[in-house]
């Protein structure tokens, strides 16, 4: 389903009727009895909630938790796994899950969690703390399954007994309940097993989520069906969640003009008009700015990235309001220098605000800059280092997600004025994940962290503990940026309960990352999330906040999951 198809739908909907374009039915509801004479036909019954959360052209059969976000299908890490707590970004505490209560003791270097009696592995089996041990015993055994570099600060992790496990921490880390609490879990007497957990596919999951059965598995699509063991009496109310294959945002946001969604995360441009204007009732959307920010990552590894002038030069060559008003629809704001959303505002530091100037755009201020980093303008207006070799990279950006493209766009065309010969290359989703994580690009779109504090967005951009060679899959600290008075920060705000000592840190990191610019903020992400009530209903939204509306924000999208029922 091509853009061209997408515009002649959209034409069609103008004209006031839903009319379905899609190449395929709606399936997954039963169909409605026939009308007894003088009687309105009887409802559909929904039995298939159908999602749209990651885009892919074709869906390869992968539910290991343990990999890397984003390479497994969703929601794999929280939905079919679950994790210990979750943090609820709105509420601004952790909700316990799979384990119901946490105590920090020895100085904060002792974490002791009681686990939910009662739980069992969709087979059947009973889930203990054992499991735990086991699920972190396997990060420390391979380490690129440890995205959050937990194995930093853990020392040791024991299952006292069935229902308690114990954390031994090589110091005070406070701020590591949640890369702890968020790691899902995985059943020892599957994976004991297992030859390599890395490259395993767990084709046929065993788990505690509420959606664990693999009803269908084709290159197009795939259904999930509910766990026959849940916990969670009564839930989920949905019986199964259906994936179409979308490539990008325009067959995506076709499947949801068209009725085909019920759920999705998508970019939609213009909403009112093309979304909710045709079906009042029904359709409806939720963009909260508590998302995290969305940033061009600048490879610091690479000259010239690696100097802090360019860096600076480049993002006051970005017109953020062009992107804001043209590529994002004027759903978010610019970026101030600190790169933190509103999901932080009450940590903001001001003085940091007023100190970042780098990202107003002042093409005077961008061009001296680079001026003063030995970069000169040569032939056809192209900048060249010391070496000579001309200032020519790319920008890499996932086909089909239209308002990144548009913004990338917007970018080459703002840096070709600073003397960059700057290209766009687009990537599946994949590809473009791996060459992001592996440090194998020049500049690139993406996000940084949406978890509780700045000292979990700073430590994913500026600590050294994160840092990973060129090559090798880095969860975090994608722009490969090491600061090591970031470091003593990080390590004073480990050690800490006090909120108030807390937030003067935070204040100080956020003052670090003004002064060295290792990532390029563009604008705080919306949280996006649309969905229909025409089969399902009671979703997040303005009014019933009690979680994000979006399927993007693992492992939050769990409170929806088990929340949602059939009209």
């Amino acid at each position: 389903m091509s853009r061209r198809l997408l515009m002649m739908c959209m034409s069609l909907l103008s004209l006031g009727g839903l009319v379905h374009c899609s190449k395929s039915s709606q399936e997954g509801t039963k169909p409605a009895a026939p009308a007894e004479a003088g009687k309105a036909p009887a409802a559909v019954q929904a039995t298939a909630m159908t999602v749209a959360q990651e885009q892919q052209a074709s869906w390869i059969r992968n539910f290991n938790p343990l990999i890397a976000p984003g390479t497994a299908r969703w929601p794999t890490r929280a939905g079919v796994y679950e994790p210990l707590m979750i943090f609820n970004t709105l509420k601004g505490e952790f909700v316990p899950w799979l384990a119901t209560k946490s105590e920090w003791s020895d100085e904060n270097k002792k974490l002791t969690l009681t686990l939910r009696p009662g739980v069992k592995w969709s087979d059947g089996q009973p889930f203990s703390a054992k499991d735990v041990a086991f699920t972190f015993e396997l990060l420390k055994k391979h380490k690129a399954l440890d995205f959050a570099a937990v194995w930093g600060f853990v020392e040791s992790v024991q299952a006292k007994d069935d229902a308690t496990v114990e954390f031994t921490l090589t110091r005070p880390y406070v701020p590591g309940l949640i890369y702890i609490v968020h790691q899902p879990i995985v059943p020892e007497h599957k994976w004991k097993d297992v030859p390599d957990p890395v490259i395993y596919k767990n084709e046929t999951p065993v788990a505690t989520g509420p959606f664990t059965e693999v009803k269908v598995f084709q290159n197009q699509i795939f259904e999930l069906g509910r766990n026959p063991h849940y916990w969670q009496q009564g839930k989920p109310a949905v019986q199964s969640l259906r994936f179409p294959a979308y490539p990008g945002n325009d067959q995506a946001n076709l499947a949801l003009l068209t009725g085909e969604l019920d759920w999705a995360g998508s970019f939609v441009p213009d909403i009112e008009r093309v979304f909710v204007s045709k079906d009042k009732d029904n359709n409806h959307y939720w963009f909260p700015l508590v998302g995290n920010t969305t940033t061009l990552y600048l490879n610091t590894t690479k000259k010239p990235f690696s100097d802090v002038r360019v860096r600076k030069a480049i993002s006051m060559a970005i017109d953020r309001d062009q992107i804001v008003k043209v590529a994002m629809y004027g759903y978010t704001k610019p970026s101030d220098a600190t790169g933190l959303s509103e999901a932080h505002d009450l940590w903001r530091n001001q003085e940091a605000v007023a100190a970042g100037d780098w990202t107003k755009m002042d093409l005077a201020k961008a061009n001296a800059l680079l001026d003063e980093a030995g970069f000169k303008r040569g032939e056809a207006g192209i900048r060249a280092g010391p070496d000579k070799a001309p200032l020519r990279f790319e920008i890499n950006v996932v086909t089909g997600w239209t308002d990144w493209v548009r913004a990338a766009q917007i970018i080459a065309q703002n840096l070709k004025q600073l003397g960059f010969d700057t290209t766009l290359k687009t990537y599946d989703f994949s590809p473009f994940f791996e060459r992001l994580q592996k440090g194998e690009y020049d500049m690139s779109m993406g996000w940084t962290s949406d978890e509780p504090t700045p000292y979990h967005v700073y430590r994913d951009l500026m600590s050294s503990e994160t840092v990973r060679p060129v090559g090798e899959v880095a969860a975090r600290n994608w722009n490969r940026f090491a600061s090591k008075e970031a470091d003593a920060l990080f390590k004073a705000f480990e050690g800490t309960s006090d909120v108030e000592e807390q937030k003067k840190l935070a204040a100080q990191m956020q003052m670090i990352f003004v002064q060295n610019a290792p990532t390029v903020p563009l604008f705080p992400g919306p949280s996006w999330g649309e969905y229909s009530t025409r089969r399902f209903t009671n979703f997040p939204n303005k009014e019933n906040p009690y979680a994000k509306l979006t399927p993007n924000s693992p492992p939050e999208n769990l409170f929806v999951l088990v929340e949602v029922k059939p009209k």
